[in-house]
Protein backbone atom coordinates (compact mmCIF):
# COMPACT_ATOMS: atom_id res chain seq x y z
CA UNK A 1 0.00 0.00 0.00
CA UNK A 2 1.24 3.20 -1.00
CA UNK A 3 1.80 5.77 2.32
CA UNK A 4 1.01 8.55 0.77
CA UNK A 5 -2.58 6.93 0.08
CA UNK A 6 -3.40 6.22 4.01
CA UNK A 7 -5.93 8.50 4.81
CA UNK A 8 -4.90 11.29 7.36
CA UNK A 9 -6.51 13.12 9.77
CA UNK A 10 -4.41 15.89 11.95
CA UNK A 11 -5.28 18.07 15.14
CA UNK A 12 -3.96 20.68 16.94
CA UNK A 13 -4.25 22.10 20.42
CA UNK A 14 -4.00 26.06 21.09
CA UNK A 15 -4.02 27.72 23.94
CA UNK A 16 -6.82 30.18 23.80
CA UNK A 17 -6.56 34.30 25.60
CA UNK A 18 -8.29 32.78 28.30
CA UNK A 19 -5.92 30.91 31.09
CA UNK A 20 -6.63 26.83 31.36
CA UNK A 21 -8.67 27.45 27.93
CA UNK A 22 -7.99 25.53 24.35
CA UNK A 23 -8.78 25.15 20.81
CA UNK A 24 -8.69 21.83 19.27
CA UNK A 25 -8.25 22.72 15.35
CA UNK A 26 -8.99 19.43 12.79
CA UNK A 27 -6.29 21.12 10.51
CA UNK A 28 -6.73 17.32 7.96
CA UNK A 29 -8.82 15.12 7.66
CA UNK A 30 -9.65 12.46 4.59
CA UNK A 31 -13.25 14.50 3.97
CA UNK A 32 -14.44 17.69 3.81
CA UNK A 33 -16.50 18.16 6.58
CA UNK A 34 -13.79 16.46 8.99
CA UNK A 35 -12.67 20.47 9.80
CA UNK A 36 -13.69 21.37 13.07
CA UNK A 37 -13.30 23.41 15.59
CA UNK A 38 -14.19 23.22 19.41
CA UNK A 39 -13.12 24.65 22.42
CA UNK A 40 -12.21 23.03 25.41
CA UNK A 41 -11.38 23.86 29.34
CA UNK A 42 -8.69 21.94 31.23
CA UNK A 43 -10.15 20.21 34.11
CA UNK A 44 -8.94 19.56 37.75
CA UNK A 45 -8.85 15.70 37.52
CA UNK A 46 -6.78 16.40 34.63
CA UNK A 47 -4.15 18.07 36.82
CA UNK A 48 -4.53 15.92 39.62
CA UNK A 49 -3.64 13.09 37.47
CA UNK A 50 -1.09 14.82 35.76
CA UNK A 51 0.72 15.37 39.48
CA UNK A 52 0.13 11.72 40.27
CA UNK A 53 1.65 10.82 36.99
CA UNK A 54 4.76 13.01 38.06
CA UNK A 55 5.01 11.50 41.76
CA UNK A 56 5.04 8.20 40.32
CA UNK A 57 6.94 7.97 36.88
CA UNK A 58 8.89 11.16 36.36
CA UNK A 59 12.32 11.52 37.13
CA UNK A 60 13.11 15.37 36.19
CA UNK A 61 11.17 18.21 37.31
CA UNK A 62 8.34 19.26 34.56
CA UNK A 63 6.69 22.19 33.94
CA UNK A 64 2.85 22.82 35.60
CA UNK A 65 0.50 22.85 33.58
CA UNK A 66 -1.31 25.62 32.78
CA UNK A 67 -4.00 27.35 35.08
CA UNK A 68 -7.49 26.79 35.23
CA UNK A 69 -10.23 29.56 35.39
CA UNK A 70 -11.67 29.70 38.51
CA UNK A 71 -15.25 27.21 37.34
CA UNK A 72 -16.64 24.69 39.28
CA UNK A 73 -14.87 21.56 38.37
CA UNK A 74 -17.09 18.27 37.48
CA UNK A 75 -17.64 15.88 39.84
CA UNK A 76 -14.98 13.04 40.18
CA UNK A 77 -15.85 10.27 38.03
CA UNK A 78 -16.10 6.79 39.91
CA UNK A 79 -15.48 4.99 36.96
CA UNK A 80 -11.84 6.61 36.48
CA UNK A 81 -10.87 6.47 40.40
CA UNK A 82 -7.65 5.31 41.07
CA UNK A 83 -9.51 2.53 43.00
CA UNK A 84 -10.98 1.16 39.81
CA UNK A 85 -8.47 -2.16 39.13
CA UNK A 86 -10.30 -4.28 36.43
CA UNK A 87 -9.42 -4.70 32.78
CA UNK A 88 -10.88 -6.03 29.82
CA UNK A 89 -9.12 -9.14 30.49
CA UNK A 90 -10.59 -9.46 34.03
CA UNK A 91 -7.05 -9.13 35.45
CA UNK A 92 -6.23 -7.06 38.11
CA UNK A 93 -3.48 -4.83 37.52
CA UNK A 94 -1.37 -2.60 39.82
CA UNK A 95 -1.54 1.41 40.86
CA UNK A 96 1.21 2.29 38.57
CA UNK A 97 -1.46 0.72 35.31
CA UNK A 98 -4.53 2.36 36.96
CA UNK A 99 -2.92 5.23 36.90
CA UNK A 100 -1.87 4.89 33.22
CA UNK A 101 -5.37 4.05 32.32
CA UNK A 102 -6.86 6.75 34.03
CA UNK A 103 -4.77 9.21 32.50
CA UNK A 104 -5.70 8.17 29.34
CA UNK A 105 -8.85 8.03 29.72
CA UNK A 106 -9.05 11.45 30.66
CA UNK A 107 -7.03 12.69 28.06
CA UNK A 108 -8.73 11.33 25.61
CA UNK A 109 -12.08 12.57 26.80
CA UNK A 110 -10.87 15.72 26.80
CA UNK A 111 -9.03 16.04 23.39
CA UNK A 112 -11.92 13.72 21.19
CA UNK A 113 -14.93 15.86 22.62
CA UNK A 114 -17.82 16.60 20.64
CA UNK A 115 -17.20 17.39 17.14
CA UNK A 116 -14.24 16.65 17.37
CA UNK A 117 -14.93 12.49 18.11
CA UNK A 118 -17.53 12.70 15.69
CA UNK A 119 -14.15 13.61 12.79
CA UNK A 120 -12.05 10.66 14.03
CA UNK A 121 -15.08 8.46 14.32
CA UNK A 122 -16.09 9.33 10.22
CA UNK A 123 -12.57 9.46 8.97
CA UNK A 124 -11.92 5.90 11.16
CA UNK A 125 -14.71 4.82 9.10
CA UNK A 126 -13.69 6.26 5.67
CA UNK A 127 -10.09 4.39 6.19
CA UNK A 128 -11.97 1.14 7.16
CA UNK A 129 -13.79 1.15 4.19
CA UNK A 130 -10.81 1.36 1.68
CA UNK A 131 -9.09 -1.13 3.95
CA UNK A 132 -6.45 0.74 5.54
CA UNK A 133 -4.90 2.56 8.60
CA UNK A 134 -6.08 5.87 9.85
CA UNK A 135 -3.11 8.37 10.24
CA UNK A 136 -3.52 10.50 13.24
CA UNK A 137 -1.02 13.23 14.43
CA UNK A 138 -1.05 15.58 17.16
CA UNK A 139 0.44 19.19 17.07
CA UNK A 140 0.70 21.03 20.50
CA UNK A 141 0.70 24.42 20.38
CA UNK A 142 1.14 24.81 24.09
CA UNK A 143 4.71 23.95 25.28
CA UNK A 144 3.37 23.14 28.96
CA UNK A 145 1.42 20.20 27.51
CA UNK A 146 4.42 18.59 25.77
CA UNK A 147 5.36 16.33 28.57
CA UNK A 148 2.05 15.12 28.88
CA UNK A 149 2.30 10.75 27.70
CA UNK A 150 -0.37 11.65 24.97
CA UNK A 151 0.37 8.13 23.45
CA UNK A 152 -1.60 6.49 26.33
CA UNK A 153 -4.71 7.87 25.10
CA UNK A 154 -7.46 5.41 25.27
CA UNK A 155 -11.52 5.96 24.97
CA UNK A 156 -11.96 3.10 27.42
CA UNK A 157 -11.20 0.99 30.44
CA UNK A 158 -9.49 -1.89 28.85
CA UNK A 159 -9.16 -0.47 25.48
CA UNK A 160 -5.83 -0.17 23.46
CA UNK A 161 -3.84 2.74 23.96
CA UNK A 162 -3.74 4.87 20.69
CA UNK A 163 -0.18 4.60 20.09
CA UNK A 164 0.24 1.05 20.11
CA UNK A 165 -2.80 0.05 17.51
CA UNK A 166 -1.89 -0.03 13.93
CA UNK A 167 -5.30 0.48 12.63
CA UNK A 168 -4.57 3.87 13.79
CA UNK A 169 -0.72 5.53 13.09
CA UNK A 170 -0.21 7.90 15.84
CA UNK A 171 2.29 10.95 15.75
CA UNK A 172 2.85 14.23 17.02
CA UNK A 173 3.70 17.08 14.46
CA UNK A 174 4.05 20.63 14.17
CA UNK A 175 3.00 22.98 11.54
CA UNK A 176 6.02 26.03 12.07
CA UNK A 177 7.91 23.66 9.47
CA UNK A 178 10.09 24.64 6.17
CA UNK A 179 8.76 22.51 3.26
CA UNK A 180 9.65 18.96 3.25
CA UNK A 181 12.59 18.74 -0.26
CA UNK A 182 12.15 16.00 -2.43
CA UNK A 183 13.05 12.38 -0.54
CA UNK A 184 15.80 9.97 -2.02
CA UNK A 185 13.92 6.76 -2.91
CA UNK A 186 15.68 4.26 -0.79
CA UNK A 187 16.37 0.40 -0.56
CA UNK A 188 18.43 -0.70 1.67
CA UNK A 189 18.54 0.41 5.52
CA UNK A 190 22.01 2.67 5.92
CA UNK A 191 22.27 3.92 9.51
CA UNK A 192 24.95 6.33 10.72
CA UNK A 193 25.29 5.17 14.35
CA UNK A 194 26.80 8.04 16.84
CA UNK A 195 27.92 7.52 20.23
CA UNK A 196 28.98 10.53 22.34
CA UNK A 197 29.67 11.48 25.86
CA UNK A 198 27.53 9.87 28.25
CA UNK A 199 26.20 10.94 31.25
CA UNK A 200 28.47 9.42 34.11
CA UNK A 201 31.21 12.00 35.43
CA UNK A 202 34.80 10.60 35.59
CA UNK A 203 35.69 9.14 39.51
CA UNK A 204 37.39 12.29 41.33
CA UNK A 205 39.87 9.28 41.86
CA UNK A 206 41.19 10.00 38.70
CA UNK A 207 42.91 13.23 38.57
CA UNK A 208 45.90 14.08 36.62
CA UNK A 209 48.75 12.62 34.32
CA UNK A 210 49.26 9.10 32.98
CA UNK A 211 46.43 7.74 35.33
CA UNK A 212 43.62 10.28 34.26
CA UNK A 213 44.51 9.08 30.00
CA UNK A 214 44.72 5.75 31.30
CA UNK A 215 41.27 5.71 32.31
CA UNK A 216 40.33 8.15 29.22
CA UNK A 217 41.75 5.31 27.33
CA UNK A 218 40.07 2.36 28.73
CA UNK A 219 36.58 4.51 28.31
CA UNK A 220 36.89 5.25 24.62
CA UNK A 221 37.43 1.37 24.67
CA UNK A 222 34.71 0.50 25.92
CA UNK A 223 32.12 2.76 24.10
CA UNK A 224 33.96 1.70 20.68
CA UNK A 225 32.60 -2.09 22.15
CA UNK A 226 29.54 -0.82 23.06
CA UNK A 227 29.24 0.59 19.72
CA UNK A 228 30.13 -2.40 17.98
CA UNK A 229 27.46 -4.09 19.47
CA UNK A 230 24.74 -1.56 19.06
CA UNK A 231 25.80 -2.11 15.27
CA UNK A 232 25.83 -5.46 15.31
CA UNK A 233 22.19 -5.49 16.85
CA UNK A 234 20.98 -2.88 14.16
CA UNK A 235 22.35 -4.68 11.67
CA UNK A 236 21.52 -8.13 12.72
CA UNK A 237 17.80 -6.88 13.17
CA UNK A 238 17.70 -4.52 10.19
CA UNK A 239 18.80 -7.03 7.72
CA UNK A 240 16.29 -9.82 9.15
CA UNK A 241 12.94 -9.09 8.69
CA UNK A 242 10.17 -10.49 10.10
CA UNK A 243 8.48 -13.58 8.79
CA UNK A 244 10.12 -13.19 5.01
CA UNK A 245 12.11 -15.50 3.35
CA UNK A 246 14.02 -12.54 2.10
CA UNK A 247 16.10 -9.98 3.46
CA UNK A 248 16.33 -6.18 3.71
CA UNK A 249 20.23 -5.05 3.00
CA UNK A 250 21.42 -3.07 5.96
CA UNK A 251 24.43 -1.15 6.17
CA UNK A 252 25.30 0.29 9.86
CA UNK A 253 28.84 2.68 9.93
CA UNK A 254 29.93 3.62 13.22
CA UNK A 255 31.38 6.89 15.07
CA UNK A 256 32.32 6.98 18.58
CA UNK A 257 32.75 10.39 20.48
CA UNK A 258 33.86 11.88 16.99
CA UNK A 259 34.35 15.55 16.72
CA UNK A 260 31.93 18.01 15.08
CA UNK A 261 33.63 18.16 11.73
CA UNK A 262 34.08 14.70 11.43
CA UNK A 263 30.33 13.87 12.13
CA UNK A 264 29.44 16.05 9.42
CA UNK A 265 32.01 15.08 7.15
CA UNK A 266 30.96 11.34 7.21
CA UNK A 267 26.93 12.54 6.56
CA UNK A 268 27.99 14.25 3.84
CA UNK A 269 30.65 12.14 1.89
CA UNK A 270 27.93 9.21 2.13
CA UNK A 271 24.61 8.50 2.34
CA UNK A 272 22.28 7.60 5.16
CA UNK A 273 18.51 7.12 5.59
CA UNK A 274 18.89 6.52 9.56
CA UNK A 275 20.64 9.01 12.01
CA UNK A 276 21.14 7.32 15.67
CA UNK A 277 22.44 9.22 18.40
CA UNK A 278 23.23 7.62 22.04
CA UNK A 279 24.64 9.84 24.28
CA UNK A 280 24.85 12.84 26.86
CA UNK A 281 22.82 16.17 26.23
CA UNK A 282 21.09 18.26 27.71
CA UNK A 283 17.64 20.90 26.51
CA UNK A 284 18.20 23.97 25.49
CA UNK A 285 16.45 26.97 23.50
CA UNK A 286 17.89 25.96 19.89
CA UNK A 287 17.30 22.25 19.90
CA UNK A 288 19.50 21.21 22.84
CA UNK A 289 23.00 20.57 22.80
CA UNK A 290 24.42 16.82 21.87
CA UNK A 291 27.71 16.04 23.81
CA UNK A 292 29.73 14.36 21.48
CA UNK A 293 32.56 14.26 23.42
CA UNK A 294 33.87 16.02 26.70
CA UNK A 295 35.34 19.28 25.02
CA UNK A 296 32.86 19.63 21.96
CA UNK A 297 29.06 19.70 21.31
CA UNK A 298 26.83 20.57 18.87
CA UNK A 299 23.30 22.11 19.02
CA UNK A 300 20.04 21.03 17.38
CA UNK A 301 20.23 23.73 14.86
CA UNK A 302 23.23 22.90 13.49
CA UNK A 303 22.23 19.31 13.22
CA UNK A 304 19.55 19.88 12.15
CA UNK A 305 20.93 21.88 9.02
CA UNK A 306 23.44 18.82 8.47
CA UNK A 307 20.77 15.92 8.32
CA UNK A 308 18.45 18.17 6.01
CA UNK A 309 21.20 18.73 3.30
CA UNK A 310 21.86 15.12 3.46
CA UNK A 311 18.47 13.54 3.17
CA UNK A 312 18.46 11.42 6.08
CA UNK A 313 14.60 10.84 6.61
CA UNK A 314 14.98 9.60 10.57
CA UNK A 315 16.60 10.87 13.73
CA UNK A 316 16.64 8.21 16.52
CA UNK A 317 18.16 9.65 19.50
CA UNK A 318 18.37 7.54 22.52
CA UNK A 319 18.83 10.13 25.50
CA UNK A 320 16.23 11.28 28.10
CA UNK A 321 15.42 15.00 26.61
CA UNK A 322 15.35 14.57 22.50
CA UNK A 323 11.19 15.13 23.21
CA UNK A 324 11.29 17.71 26.04
CA UNK A 325 11.28 21.07 25.64
CA UNK A 326 13.64 23.41 27.28
CA UNK A 327 12.53 25.93 30.63
CA UNK A 328 13.27 29.34 31.05
CA UNK A 329 14.43 29.92 34.86
CA UNK A 330 11.52 31.75 35.92
CA UNK A 331 9.70 30.13 39.69
CA UNK A 332 7.19 28.39 38.07
CA UNK A 333 10.10 26.93 35.33
CA UNK A 334 7.30 27.61 32.08
CA UNK A 335 8.03 25.53 29.03
CA UNK A 336 9.77 27.50 26.16
CA UNK A 337 7.81 26.83 22.55
CA UNK A 338 9.72 25.30 20.13
CA UNK A 339 12.53 24.52 21.59
CA UNK A 340 12.73 20.46 22.00
CA UNK A 341 15.72 18.70 19.77
CA UNK A 342 12.46 16.71 17.93
CA UNK A 343 10.29 19.97 17.35
CA UNK A 344 13.70 22.23 15.56
CA UNK A 345 14.49 18.97 13.25
CA UNK A 346 11.25 18.85 12.18
CA UNK A 347 11.46 22.34 11.94
CA UNK A 348 13.93 22.29 9.62
CA UNK A 349 12.60 19.75 7.25
CA UNK A 350 14.11 16.52 8.81
CA UNK A 351 11.38 13.65 7.92
CA UNK A 352 10.55 12.22 11.03
CA UNK A 353 12.29 12.46 14.70
CA UNK A 354 11.91 9.64 17.47
CA UNK A 355 13.29 10.68 21.20
CA UNK A 356 12.24 10.17 24.32
CA UNK A 357 10.11 11.58 26.89
CA UNK A 358 12.37 10.90 29.98
CA UNK A 359 14.62 7.95 30.96
CA UNK A 360 14.53 4.47 29.67
CA UNK A 361 16.58 1.84 30.55
CA UNK A 362 19.29 0.37 28.31
CA UNK A 363 17.44 -2.92 28.29
CA UNK A 364 14.70 -1.50 27.25
CA UNK A 365 15.94 0.63 24.63
CA UNK A 366 17.78 -2.24 23.17
CA UNK A 367 14.53 -4.26 23.16
CA UNK A 368 12.80 -1.05 21.44
CA UNK A 369 15.32 -0.84 18.92
CA UNK A 370 15.72 -4.48 17.67
CA UNK A 371 11.93 -4.83 17.06
CA UNK A 372 12.19 -1.17 15.79
CA UNK A 373 15.03 -2.24 13.38
CA UNK A 374 13.13 -5.65 12.29
CA UNK A 375 9.44 -3.50 11.37
CA UNK A 376 11.39 -0.68 9.17
CA UNK A 377 13.38 -4.11 7.52
CA UNK A 378 9.85 -4.53 6.69
CA UNK A 379 9.69 -1.89 4.91
CA UNK A 380 6.12 -0.78 7.10
CA UNK A 381 6.12 3.09 7.47
CA UNK A 382 8.04 4.44 10.22
CA UNK A 383 4.95 5.31 12.70
CA UNK A 384 3.90 1.83 12.20
CA UNK A 385 7.11 0.68 12.76
CA UNK A 386 7.00 2.54 15.91
CA UNK A 387 3.58 1.24 17.16
CA UNK A 388 5.03 -2.51 16.43
CA UNK A 389 8.22 -1.79 18.92
CA UNK A 390 5.43 -0.41 21.47
CA UNK A 391 3.57 -3.45 21.48
CA UNK A 392 6.99 -5.25 21.90
CA UNK A 393 7.91 -3.11 24.93
CA UNK A 394 4.98 -3.98 26.45
CA UNK A 395 4.49 -7.56 25.98
CA UNK A 396 8.13 -7.72 27.99
CA UNK A 397 7.84 -5.30 30.67
CA UNK A 398 3.66 -5.33 30.94
CA UNK A 399 1.14 -2.49 31.22
CA UNK A 400 2.29 -1.19 34.99
CA UNK A 401 5.80 -0.59 33.17
CA UNK A 402 5.80 2.94 31.55
CA UNK A 403 8.44 1.64 28.93
CA UNK A 404 6.60 1.31 26.07
CA UNK A 405 5.59 5.07 26.61
CA UNK A 406 9.10 6.52 26.45
CA UNK A 407 9.80 6.49 22.53
CA UNK A 408 8.28 10.03 21.12
CA UNK A 409 7.87 9.76 17.30
CA UNK A 410 7.49 13.80 15.63
CA UNK A 411 6.64 13.69 11.77
CA UNK A 412 6.62 16.36 9.33
CA UNK A 413 3.16 17.32 7.74
CA UNK A 414 4.09 16.26 4.77
CA UNK A 415 5.93 12.99 5.41
CA UNK A 416 4.18 10.57 4.17
CA UNK A 417 6.44 7.67 6.53
CA UNK A 418 8.48 6.28 4.08
CA UNK A 419 11.60 5.24 4.78
CA UNK A 420 11.96 2.28 2.42
CA UNK A 421 10.26 1.29 -0.87
CA UNK A 422 7.57 -1.11 -0.24
CA UNK A 423 8.30 -4.79 -1.23
CA UNK A 424 6.68 -4.67 -4.52
CA UNK A 425 9.38 -2.17 -5.93
CA UNK A 426 12.28 -3.47 -4.19
CA UNK A 427 15.94 -5.03 -3.97
CA UNK A 428 15.05 -8.59 -4.01
CA UNK A 429 17.63 -11.49 -2.49
CA UNK A 430 17.71 -13.58 -5.39
CA UNK A 431 18.32 -17.32 -4.45
CA UNK A 432 20.39 -17.60 -7.62
CA UNK A 433 19.79 -19.93 -9.98
CA UNK A 434 20.06 -24.08 -9.17
CA UNK A 435 21.56 -26.09 -12.23
CA UNK A 436 20.76 -29.91 -12.99
CA UNK A 437 23.62 -30.96 -10.50
CA UNK A 438 22.03 -29.31 -7.49
CA UNK A 439 24.49 -26.13 -7.94
CA UNK A 440 23.51 -22.79 -6.70
CA UNK A 441 25.36 -20.47 -8.88
CA UNK A 442 25.39 -16.61 -9.25
CA UNK A 443 23.20 -15.04 -11.62
CA UNK A 444 25.06 -12.03 -12.39
CA UNK A 445 28.83 -10.82 -11.69
CA UNK A 446 31.39 -8.37 -12.24
CA UNK A 447 34.41 -9.64 -14.76
CA UNK A 448 38.06 -7.96 -15.11
CA UNK A 449 38.79 -6.78 -18.37
CA UNK A 450 42.38 -6.31 -17.42
CA UNK A 451 42.65 -9.55 -15.94
CA UNK A 452 39.82 -12.07 -16.72
CA UNK A 453 38.75 -12.34 -12.60
CA UNK A 454 35.23 -12.79 -12.23
CA UNK A 455 33.45 -11.75 -9.21
CA UNK A 456 29.76 -13.31 -8.50
CA UNK A 457 27.23 -11.05 -7.16
CA UNK A 458 25.69 -13.21 -4.50
CA UNK A 459 22.45 -13.41 -2.85
CA UNK A 460 20.91 -10.21 -5.44
CA UNK A 461 23.51 -7.80 -4.10
CA UNK A 462 27.74 -6.89 -4.06
CA UNK A 463 29.04 -4.26 -2.04
CA UNK A 464 32.18 -2.14 -3.30
CA UNK A 465 34.82 -0.38 -1.39
CA UNK A 466 38.05 -0.68 0.21
CA UNK A 467 37.23 -1.67 3.39
CA UNK A 468 38.14 -5.32 3.79
CA UNK A 469 35.03 -5.98 6.46
CA UNK A 470 32.33 -4.30 5.15
CA UNK A 471 32.34 -5.44 1.39
CA UNK A 472 31.93 -8.27 -1.20
CA UNK A 473 34.18 -7.33 -3.73
CA UNK A 474 37.15 -5.49 -2.49
CA UNK A 475 39.36 -2.85 -4.47
CA UNK A 476 43.32 -3.22 -4.16
CA UNK A 477 44.66 -0.11 -2.36
CA UNK A 478 46.46 1.22 -5.27
CA UNK A 479 43.27 2.42 -7.19
CA UNK A 480 42.84 5.93 -6.58
CA UNK A 481 39.66 7.39 -5.47
CA UNK A 482 38.14 4.65 -4.04
CA UNK A 483 36.06 4.84 -0.75
CA UNK A 484 36.11 2.71 2.22
CA UNK A 485 32.25 2.00 1.32
CA UNK A 486 31.87 2.99 -2.41
CA UNK A 487 28.65 1.49 -4.03
CA UNK A 488 26.15 -1.52 -3.68
CA UNK A 489 25.17 -3.41 -6.61
CA UNK A 490 21.36 -4.86 -5.97
CA UNK A 491 18.78 -6.40 -8.04
CA UNK A 492 14.77 -5.63 -7.72
CA UNK A 493 12.38 -7.63 -8.86
CA UNK A 494 9.02 -6.27 -10.66
CA UNK A 495 5.85 -7.88 -12.18
CA UNK A 496 4.97 -7.33 -16.25
CA UNK A 497 2.53 -8.76 -18.06
CA UNK A 498 2.29 -11.23 -14.97
CA UNK A 499 5.52 -12.41 -15.67
CA UNK A 500 8.73 -11.52 -13.00
CA UNK A 501 11.39 -9.18 -14.09
CA UNK A 502 14.85 -8.48 -12.37
CA UNK A 503 16.50 -5.29 -12.94
CA UNK A 504 20.23 -4.73 -11.32
CA UNK A 505 21.20 -1.46 -9.99
CA UNK A 506 24.28 0.33 -8.84
CA UNK A 507 24.06 2.85 -6.46
CA UNK A 508 26.94 5.14 -5.98
CA UNK A 509 27.36 6.73 -2.31
CA UNK A 510 30.85 7.68 -2.66
CA UNK A 511 33.03 10.53 -2.34
CA UNK A 512 34.16 10.48 -6.05
CA UNK A 513 31.71 8.82 -8.27
CA UNK A 514 32.01 5.77 -10.39
CA UNK A 515 32.39 6.23 -14.18
CA UNK A 516 29.60 3.82 -16.44
CA UNK A 517 30.21 2.96 -19.89
CA UNK A 518 27.03 1.75 -21.32
CA UNK A 519 27.23 -0.95 -23.89
CA UNK A 520 26.91 -0.36 -27.71
CA UNK A 521 28.25 3.21 -26.59
CA UNK A 522 31.55 4.33 -27.85
CA UNK A 523 34.60 4.22 -25.31
CA UNK A 524 35.25 8.05 -25.11
CA UNK A 525 31.56 8.42 -23.68
CA UNK A 526 32.46 7.55 -19.88
CA UNK A 527 29.47 8.84 -17.78
CA UNK A 528 30.58 9.97 -14.07
CA UNK A 529 27.74 8.73 -11.53
CA UNK A 530 27.74 10.25 -8.41
CA UNK A 531 25.18 9.64 -4.78
CA UNK A 532 22.57 8.76 -7.51
CA UNK A 533 21.11 5.55 -8.30
CA UNK A 534 21.23 3.83 -12.15
CA UNK A 535 19.97 0.71 -14.04
CA UNK A 536 23.13 -1.79 -15.06
CA UNK A 537 22.38 -2.97 -18.42
CA UNK A 538 24.30 -6.61 -19.36
CA UNK A 539 27.71 -5.71 -20.89
CA UNK A 540 28.10 -2.26 -19.01
CA UNK A 541 31.30 -0.89 -18.15
CA UNK A 542 32.74 0.23 -14.77
CA UNK A 543 35.54 2.24 -13.17
CA UNK A 544 34.83 2.87 -9.41
CA UNK A 545 36.63 6.48 -8.66
CA UNK A 546 39.16 7.57 -11.01
CA UNK A 547 38.31 7.08 -14.59
CA UNK A 548 42.15 5.50 -14.47
CA UNK A 549 41.58 2.84 -12.48
CA UNK A 550 40.34 -1.09 -13.86
CA UNK A 551 37.45 -2.01 -15.98
CA UNK A 552 35.41 -3.99 -14.98
CA UNK A 553 32.38 -5.36 -17.23
CA UNK A 554 28.40 -6.41 -15.73
CA UNK A 555 27.33 -9.71 -16.50
CA UNK A 556 24.28 -11.95 -16.31
CA UNK A 557 24.70 -15.21 -16.60
CA UNK A 558 22.19 -17.98 -18.15
CA UNK A 559 21.66 -21.18 -16.30
CA UNK A 560 24.11 -23.04 -19.33
CA UNK A 561 26.83 -20.84 -18.08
Amino acid sequence: MPYSEIPCLSLAIAPLRTAGHFAIHVTQAPYPGGFVLHECIWTESLTQLWQAWQEMFSTRILPSVPQVSQINPPPPDPVLSLETSPVETGQPVGRAGRLMQNLGIHLWLWLFDGPVQGSLNHSQGIAMGQGKPLRLRLEIRDPSLIAFPWEIMQDAAGKQAISLSQQVLFSRTTSDVHPLPPLRSDYMLKVLLVLGQDSAPEPETVQSGTEHFRYADNHILQLKQEADALAHVLKVSGSAGIGRSTSTPCQVDTLVQPTPAELIHSLETQTYNVFFYSGHGVPAPDGGLLFLRPDMSLNGTELAQVLTRCQVKLAVFNACWGAQPDHDHSPNSQAIPRSSLAEVLIHHGVPAVLGMRDTITDEEALSFIQSFAKALAERMPIDQAVAVARQHLLTLYRFNQQAWTLPVLYMHPEYDGELLKPMESTPTEMPGTITSFGREISNASLRSLKTAKVWNIQGGIMRVGRDRTENDLVIQEDQYGVSRKHAVIFCRQSQRNGNNQVTYFLEDFSRYGTWLLEPGVGSEHWQKIHRQEVPLRPGTQLKFGSSQNETLEFVIHTPSE
